[in-house]
């Protein structure tokens, strides 16, 4: 499907690697001229020169900035004043006992997964309502909605995206600009690839004997059975920034895989 993006430019946040990196290379795929971004001038480096070999017509730039702090965000403003498509993909996670999180924890969760997508919206929302065209995507979670016992202040955030796109999104009403969440389920990203193969590790289990298992205990509600690819993740969001995406506005979108329990 020719989504039709030659033309605009897409910042996409925390994108050198995982289901941010997928989303750049989708989009660029289909026309966008993309910019990502990165903390490290290295792996942003590699990042780049991944997307310029992959297929795709569009530009390929990357700002490397930390998006987390008011400072960051400030410069790449100074840098990237207007953008068509913005997509919120920065983000961490972190499992920890609800009673050993810190304030700080809270603080910082708060400042990378919302802070820095408010910041960016704010900057740039007003410009898509003034050329009348523009898309902002918030990427969350299913743990927005069914919050993990096991990474509480990961999900507060999440919901807060969710909270946050619908919000905006009611600033867009009779415009052609559009702002909207995407809730992957488990994906199979190099930092959860990485972390599963810690803990298959400790339980001597192969990192497939311990999908198996994760799916059987911890996320029984999955109807894939598996972590999903960066690329199914990437395809929704392109397909949302794209002119034929223009009828889905204020929506929490669920590319789940079925985690959700819950046919709305």
């Amino acid at each position: 499907m020719d989504l039709n993006l030659s033309g605009q430019s897409a910042l996409i946040t925390g994108s050198t690697l995982g289901i941010g990196l997928a989303i750049a290379q989708a989009l660029r795929a289909d026309g966008a001229d993309v910019i990502i971004n990165g903390r490290s001038a290295t792996r942003l480096a590699q990042a780049v020169d991944r997307l310029k070999r992959a297929p795709g017509t569009g530009s390929v730039r990357g700002l490397a900035l930390d998006l987390s702090t008011p400072q960051g965000a400030a410069s790449l403003l100074a840098e990237l004043p207007s953008v068509d498509i913005l997509v919120n993909n920065l983000g961490i996670f972190e499992p920890k006992p609800f009673v050993d999180i810190p304030d700080e924890d809270w603080a910082r969760f708060f400042e990378v997964n919302v802070m820095s997508g408010v910041r960016l919206s704010r900057a740039y929302l007003p410009g898509m309502l003034e050329r009348d065209r523009g898309r902002i995507v918030f990427v969350s979670s299913e743990s927005g909605l069914q919050i993990p016992a096991e990474m509480v202040h990961y999900g507060m955030t999440k919901s807060a995206q969710i909270a946050i796109a619908r919000g905006l999104a009611e600033l867009t009403a009779g415009t052609r600009v559009t702002v909207n969440s995407v809730l992957p389920g488990p994906t199979g990203t190099a930092g959860v690839q990485e972390f599963v193969s810690t803990l298959a590790a400790g339980a001597k289990q192969t990192p497939q004997e311990f999908e198996r298992e994760f799916f059987k205990s911890v996320r029984p509600t999955s109807l894939l059975k598996r972590f999903q690819t960066p690329d199914e993740i990437a395809a929704v969001v392109a397909l949302v920034c794209s002119p034929r995406g223009s009828g889905i506005n204020g929506s929490a979108l669920r590319v789940d895989g079925g985690v959700v329990r819950s046919a709305f």
